[in-house]
């Protein structure tokens, strides 16, 4: 992706009601792979 788009998925994500901190998890994951970022349903 390039910025553009990153800066519209972030966006999405913050309408959506994610945070900051889930946000840069994801990233972390998506960047990674490691499994301790990926991202967790709420109850």
């Amino acid at each position: 992706m390039d910025m553009q788009e990153n800066y519209r998925l972030i966006e999405a994500l913050e309408s959506a009601g994610w945070t900051a901190a889930q946000i840069i998890d994801l990233i972390k994951y998506i960047e990674s792979g490691d499994e301790q970022y990926k991202p967790k349903k709420e109850d």
